[in-house]
């Protein structure tokens, strides 16, 4: 098996030139640091960090925020749980290099249980009109053999990677997408330094004039979706999260083609009626016909 932490230019190394002989001590004394850290063990909850494992496709889009930790010398700490659901768990990671508080962040780890372990079953609703490449892995899928099984486990984080990936890209407001690999994601954690996680709107207790300031703020949300030719799918006040002022968005792995998939304008309606039965009992005026107007205007 390879070594997933050595370089991919040792193929192309190319011969030093002795022109100009000279010691660089600043980049032996940076050499000395890194082979250090290689001599840290892992200690209880921990792992070394998974990024130089995986393939550039399972990163997050370029360019790469500045705190996203690359160095192979980092640790992934687990930090705690942040939220329990019927199909998969939360936790805070914090990925840091030894030794380096400019190279440490914080990040949601998100890990889907396998198909046995989980306690809801999505619906077949969501995926349909999406299809999947891996021939082998279609046949496993339709046979529920332990491959189909593995496949199954993994499918819904890779759904909810690459969905965060192109809204992110688009400009709307969810965590920004680290990486996945197999059944977990990482994504930017939203909430203060000391690993308080952001609200849920669900839980906001502002006055009329500051829920209206996030109703607008989701209905420009909905309206990037839909100009993409997606909905949520199971939009509602317990997926979207108020951070500094601004609400974001996540639970992305049930995201739906409103062209490719039959139920499509119906599952963007029920969202456009579940955020405004939401915010017409704290009175905010709005209308869900008219939403999911504007929204198909923005669709077509």
């Amino acid at each position: 098996m390879s070594d997933p932490f050595a370089s991919s230019e040792a193929a192309s190394f190319d011969a030093p030139s002795f022109d100009t002989p000279s010691f660089d001590a600043a980049a032996f004394d940076s050499l000395e640091t890194e082979l250090a850290f290689a001599d840290v063990d892992p200690g209880e909850g921990q792992r070394w960090s998974t990024w130089p494992a995986i393939t550039p496709s399972e990163r997050g889009p370029e360019p790469w925020p500045a705190w996203v930790v690359t160095s192979a010398g980092a640790l992934d700490t687990e930090r705690g749980i942040l939220k329990t659901g019927k199909e998969a768990d939360v936790f805070l990671l914090e990925r840091g290099v030894p030794g380096d508080p400019s190279q440490h962040t914080l990040l949601a780890a998100k890990r889907y249980r396998s198909a046995e372990h989980r306690s809801f079953h999505r619906s077949s609703v969501y995926t349909e009109g999406r299809s999947i490449r891996n021939t082998r892995d279609a046949r496993a899928l339709a046979k529920k053999s332990d491959h189909g099984r593995e496949v199954a486990a993994a499918q819904w984080s890779f759904a909810e990677f690459e969905a965060l990936c192109r809204m992110w890209e688009l400009g709307a407001p969810v965590p920004y997408p680290v990486q996945v690999n197999g059944t977990e994601v990482l994504m930017e954690f939203l909430g203060d330094a000391d690993g308080t996680a952001a609200p849920r709107l669900a839980q906001a207790r502002g006055d009329r004039t500051e829920l209206q300031g996030y109703y607008a703020q989701v209905v420009d949300l909905m309206r990037i979706f839909a100009a993409a030719g997606f909905a949520h799918g199971d939009l509602s006040a317990y997926n979207l999260l108020v951070h500094e002022g601004r609400v974001h968005v996540i639970d992305l792995p049930q995201i739906v083609d409103i062209i490719a998939n039959p139920q499509g304008l119906d599952l963007l309606h029920r969202d456009c009626v579940n955020i405004c039965d939401w915010f017409t009992r704290r009175r905010v005026e709005c209308d869900a016909e008219e939403l999911f107007a504007e929204l198909l205007a923005a669709l077509y």
